[in-house]
């Protein structure tokens, strides 16, 4: 009988097959029925929201699943238990089966966050963060998966919206840690959800939502984090319990989102994972296997995330979610590390000047001592030294006001039409403030990224003419743009780059008519 069962537990793992884990953000999966909790945008009759939106706004849901075809899916907002019973028969009906679910039942709780699985779920339980309707608890579920056993927290942090304060976030770690922290050590888990920060929000944090000196729940009280360093896969193996590493790592940069929110990319997203998904013992992850899921229909024609769509306050029947759903593969067989989990102990600092002989990073870059030089909503000039180069940045941070000095890192670089531009960086260090006034240029350093101020000429057919110089002038407002021949003083612009070299002068403000 022994020899039996060695041989199927034999016969199960040389067959074993690898399975895959997604967390995906729904955005509001309700029905049309009335439970007294919902958001007012999903009351019945109300909103142009009626039994047929809901069909509609559940049959995206399922093409998503079906096509993302994970074996564990992770859902945020989710209203309840008969809603995510809805979506598991739908799936069902497709051909997209799921058997098992489990879902969080707060009381008075507007959404829910759940889990779908095609592994019988064993024991589960809810960890209360706050007793608040307003806070959602944290769901922890047990997967069986060929003869072991996975433990998964789907989270679904506080927003960063509405008072969302670092501290309401950090609320939700302690106690998914101190559950952690009880866990035998060999146990197999995974933390995932929507925990409404990027990966780096040690750097990243707004200032406003700062009130607790820095600390984050996801770097600093998940362990992520060590000596202003995120922890590599090779560190995790070496650390003791409760340390975590996050699996965005593993991307380039520009590609380390899942969401985008008025134009500026995260990563709210996440699937972290501990020492026993890599010690090559039971369930261990597939090294390089995380990805974002990026069907072509999750995207506008423009480009941006295809969320489902309100028009003057009424359901459209469109789009799906305004998140994307992220995806790792896992497998019995032992973790294989690569070459590329070599810690870095040191960053490469450089210059902006040395970014111009770049085309991209293939490693982040710390400038010292950056003078923000000039800016004008989200973009920006910044420079080093009076007389070096400048170097346009596209999403500047707000923390980065006219006149402050700052040490940051560069994380992504890009050539737009020929100009150079800064496209993602964090700050590492405020360094207060400096007099630029000897930092601005004149029409005698003709090189991109400069900025220019107190420019006096005219305006003729798209150029400025100015003491027997002519060169292209753009109106990033056109509705500003002044007649032909018209004289004007320029008190600012930045001497950009579109095909060749042009002033653009970004506000009205930044320009005044002399004569007409």
């Amino acid at each position: 009988m022994r020899l039996l069962i060695y041989a199927f537990f034999l016969l199960s793992v040389l067959f074993a097959k690898p399975f895959r884990v997604a967390s995906y953000n729904v955005e509001n999966l309700f029905d049309a029925s009335f439970q007294g909790t919902e958001y007012k945008a999903y009351l019945p009759s109300t909103h142009h929201w009626n039994k047929k939106m809901a069909e509609v706004k559940l049959n995206h849901t399922a093409e998503v699943l079906c096509d993302l075809d994970a074996d564990i899916v992770a859902l945020q907002e989710i209203e309840n238990d008969s809603v995510l019973c809805a979506l598991q028969k739908r799936l069902k009906k497709v051909g997209c089966n799921y058997p098992y679910r489990a879902i969080t039942h707060k009381r008075g709780a507007t959404i829910q966050v759940a889990l779908l699985s095609r592994f019988k779920l064993g024991k589960q339980r809810e960890l209360v963060v706050n007793p608040s309707p307003h806070v959602r608890n944290i769901l922890e579920v047990e997967a069986h998966i060929e003869g072991y056993r996975l433990t998964l927290f789907v989270n679904h942090w506080k927003s960063k919206g509405r008072r969302g304060v670092e501290s309401k976030r950090i609320a939700s770690a302690k106690v998914l840690q101190k559950r952690i922290m009880a866990l035998p050590k060999e146990r197999a888990y995974l933390i995932i959800g929507d925990l409404n920060s990027n990966y780096d929000a040690y750097l990243s944090l707004a200032k406003k939502l700062n009130d607790t000196k820095g600390k984050t729940g996801i770097n600093h009280i998940l362990k992520t984090l060590s000596h202003q360093r995120l922890l590599t896969k090779s560190d995790i193996q070496r650390a003791e319990k409760g340390w975590h590493y996050n699996l965005w790592c593993e991307l380039p940069f520009n590609k380390r989102w899942s969401h985008r929110f008025y134009g500026h990319r995260s990563s709210l997203d996440h699937i972290l994972i501990p020492a026993s998904l890599l010690d090559g013992k039971g369930i261990d992850y597939v090294n390089h296997s995380f990805r974002v899921f990026k069907a072509s229909y999750l995207f506008t024609k423009k480009g941006y995330i295809n969320s489902w769509q309100l028009k003057h306050g009424k359901h459209t029947g469109k789009g799906y979610s305004d998140h994307l759903p992220v995806v790792a593969t896992f497998d019995t067989k032992p973790f294989l590390p690569s070459p590329q989990e070599i810690p870095i102990e040191k960053e490469r600092v450089g210059t902006i000047d040395s970014l111009y002989s770049l085309t991209q990073l293939k490693e982040t870059m710390v400038l010292k001592d950056v003078v923000v030089v000039f800016k004008r909503g989200r973009y920006g000039v910044i420079k080093q030294t009076p007389h070096g180069r400048g170097i346009f940045i596209f999403g500047i941070l707000p923390e980065m006001k006219e006149g402050k000095k700052f040490d940051v890192r560069v994380e992504e670089i890009s050539t737009y039409q020929g100009l150079k531009e800064i496209t993602a960086l964090v700050i590492l260090k405020e360094k207060g403030r400096v007099d630029i006034t000897p930092f601005y240029a004149s029409l005698k350093r003709k090189r991109q990224n400069e900025v220019l101020r107190d420019l006096v000429g005219s305006y003729q057919k798209g150029y400025f003419y100015t003491k027997g110089q002519k060169i292209p002038l753009y109106f990033r407002k056109r509705s500003v743009t002044p007649k032909n021949g018209t004289k004007i003083k320029i008190a600012y612009a930045h001497l950009g780059y579109y095909k060749k070299l042009q002033l653009v002068i970004y506000s009205k403000k930044d320009f005044t008519i002399l004569e007409k």
